[in-house]
């Protein structure tokens, strides 16, 4: 591994500073710490392809997601990766190859899930150190460990160290962390009811963290370093595994592992989103440990500011800055900071995108990062596009996330490109978003690109411009990308209505659209119906909430913003829904808007209900805007005045705005390029091989 360059700015030369990790040397104190990606095991190379680009991007030690180390840990529907036995090294072998080709360490999270696993996939028995339900609805329950199955996962675990380390790995992981681990499990008095060697006392819970770490230890010296990654605080009450409790753990256990990863609570704690929380808040909860053990201490924060960074090292809280989210956001953020180029990086917005691949069991995605997930599907790179292929002009119509990433990648590659605005501000649905309640962060996919605009001498960029079909050919542009969003319906038109609902003429009826240019309803009763599902009409009811109207939120689903259960935030969102004063009516529709009242009927049995309401905010469904731009552009391309016009971004399809900033990428990607016909796979993609016996 070659020495990096130091730092151009002698303020962040703390963070290139070697680490020891017992027998590695890191080279810097950069760590993307272990984290899940919706590709395991199906997707190796795609996986191997992305974590390459992180390490090429300057981290210092990049790593898998947790690792399933026995059919007994086995966590279908998801997707991650599997050690069951040797058939899995080559898959493993191919993404520790690709990481060191990028120049890291390579590091594997090896896990058994204990009571997380319901083993749908397996069939095998859940084992847990008590007899409990497994942790998710599954209608499964976990068996109480015999002294004999102890035995078993402890040689299964070192089994999975001697295979992970002939796969190449730097770093193996043994997990208790997050809720989902069976070490963690035999540590919470939440979960440990026994009464043998391995319950009841805090030394006895923690007997079999120690006898596999001293396991993996010795099946790892001289090979390879150790880490454990453990939760400092369950965030559970008194009956849960407190920061006290924690301390003593690590008090008599620090010199075992040559590093210690440490998280807060479970999963969606410690990956909060910035609706919920601020960068770096676990810092408290993490403050002191370092100071129980000689090793070194990584943690997580959300951290994009270098100069947070670099306090958490300099204050003694941590020795490597750990990251999931903002190593998705921007691979290459240290080399970034390492080279002073602070306004390129992409910082994490805190929206949890990537980790909606993990539950939908899809290849990750991220909102600022259009590139991940496709390095090797489509060979996106997220510092690099291929030159111009031809030397026309260009003319995106419209500034949003789409059009703003289709003109900086455009850009990019070298083409002649006009971005125009038809009004002052750019950023589209991202600047009005971005002003609603602890949505700031948001506001980041804008500035990133503007900033990043502003670099690039071949875009011109004109506010208040609205375009016509006839300015456009007058300028002779070559190409058209029209991305002029889309609005909200007004017409309750969206999942549980495909057709127009019944709305009295005197009835106000408002969209978010209206709520964001600063329009509010003229009476302080509201019924909000959100048919829409992810974020916005929560985030829209807290705002009216706060605002002092009395807000009844209605929706068909069986939860508040449904869909925020794949980001993390669902308990959140209703909480906070709570919290000012909200009333919330599920498993209801609204089916018609009265002038006063709007009627209701049960989502399961149709029964009805009248609801008093002086105006009607509707989260429905979008339309898409731009259609008439785009009818005079085709006409312009098939009389031969125009090369080419595409649709991107909501103004072709309303989505999210990762969706509409990963349409803005692929178009970049794709202008002046032989597109294969739509009856191919346009991606590459791993297929099963089959097995010798039929």
């Amino acid at each position: 591994m070659t020495t990096p360059e130091p730092p151009t700015d002698p303020r962040y030369a703390a963070l290139f500073e070697p680490v020891r990790i017992g027998p590695l040397v890191t080279k810097n104190r950069f760590f993307q710490v272990p984290h899940c990606n919706g590709m395991g095991y199906r997707d190796p190379s795609a996986q191997a392809a992305m974590r390459r680009v992180k390490a090429e991007g300057g981290w210092g030690v990049v790593c898998t997601e947790e690792v399933e180390i026995h059919p007994t840990s086995d966590v279908a529907p998801f997707v991650e990766l599997r050690l069951w036995d040797d058939d899995d090294v080559p898959a493993l072998a191919r993404i520790a190859e690709q990481i060191h080709a990028g120049g890291a360490l390579a590091g594997i999270e090896l896990a058994h899930n204990g009571m997380h696993a319901a083993n749908l996939y397996s069939r095998e028995t859940p084992l847990g150190p008590a007899h409990l339900p497994v942790q998710s609805y599954h209608p499964v329950q976990a068996r109480a460990m015999s002294l004999a199955d102890v035995a078993d996962l402890r040689r299964w675990h070192r089994t999975a160290v001697r295979r992970a380390v002939a796969a190449g790995y730097d770093l193996v992981y043994v997990y208790a962390g997050h809720d989902l681990a069976g070490l963690q499990h035999f540590l919470s008095p939440r979960y440990n009811q026994r009464t043998d060697a391995y319950g009841g006392s805090p030394e006895n819970r923690m007997r079999l963290l120690r006898e596999v770490l001293e396991d993996s230890v010795e099946e790892a010296t001289g090979r390879a370093a150790v880490a454990c990654r453990l939760t400092v605080d369950e965030l559970a009450g008194p009956g849960g595994l407190g920061r006290a409790e924690i301390e003593d753990v690590v008090g008599a256990l620090g010199e075992l592992p040559d590093l210690w990863d440490f998280v807060v609570g479970a999963w969606e704690d410690d990956s909060n989103t910035s609706r919920f929380g601020p960068e770096g808040e676990h810092e408290d909860a993490v403050r002191g440990l370092k100071a129980l053990t000689t090793k070194p201490v990584v943690g997580v924060g959300r951290f994009t500011s270098p100069d947070l960074m670099v306090r958490q090292v300099r204050d003694g809280v941590l020795d490597l800055v750990g990251a999931a989210r903002p190593s998705i956001a921007d691979p290459f953020l240290p080399e970034k900071i390492r080279t002073n180029r602070l306004h390129t990086i992409r910082e994490c917005i805190g929206c949890n995108m990537c980790v909606s691949g993990d539950h939908t069991m899809t290849p990750i995605r991220c909102t600022q990062n259009p590139t991940m997930g496709e390095e090797y599907r489509r060979g996106w790179h997220p510092e690099r596009v291929r030159p111009k292929g031809s030397e026309g002009r260009v003319l995106v119509v419209g500034a949003g996330p789409a059009g703003l990433e289709a003109a900086r990648a455009l850009g990019v590659r070298g083409y002649d490109v006009v971005l125009a605005e038809a009004t002052r501000e750019l950023g589209g649905r991202v600047t009005a978003e971005s002003r609603l309640p602890g949505l700031a962060a948001w506001g980041r996919v804008r500035d990133h690109r503007e900033l990043a605009l502003a670099d690039l001498g071949c875009v011109e960029v004109y506010r208040e411009s609205r375009m016509t079909v006839e300015d456009a050919l007058e300028f002779g542009f070559d190409h058209v990308a029209v991305a002029t969003g889309a609005t909200w319906r007004r017409d309750g038109v969206g999942r549980r209505h495909t057709h127009a609902m019944p709305v009295d003429p005197g009835a106000e009826v408002l969209t978010p659209d209206d709520l964001m240019a600063g329009h509010r309803p003229a009476g302080r009763r509201v019924v909000l119906f959100d048919d829409d599902h992810y974020y916005l009409g929560g985030v829209l009811a807290e705002l009216l909430g706060g605002e002092g109207y009395e807000v009844h939120l209605v929706t068909p689903a069986s939860q508040v913003s449904a869909w925020t259960a794949n980001t993390l935030e669902l308990a959140k969102v209703r909480r906070r829904v709570a919290a000012a004063g909200v009333h919330v009516r599920t498993d209801r529709a609204v089916t018609a808007v009265r002038t006063g009242y709007v009627e209701t009927a049960c989502a399961w049995t149709g029964a009805t209900e009248d609801l008093a309401a002086d105006a009607v905010v509707l989260v429905t469904a979008r339309l898409p805007t731009g259609q008439d731009l785009l009818d005079g552009f085709d006409s312009a391309v098939a009389d031969g005045r125009l090369r080419s016009v595409r649709g991107i971004g909501d103004a072709w399809a309303p989505g999210t705005i990762a969706m509409a900033v990963w349409s803005g990428r692929r178009y970049a990607e794709e202008l002046d390029t032989d597109l294969p016909p739509n009856d191919v796979v346009p991606f590459r993609r791993e297929v099963t091989r089959l097995s010798e016996h039929p």
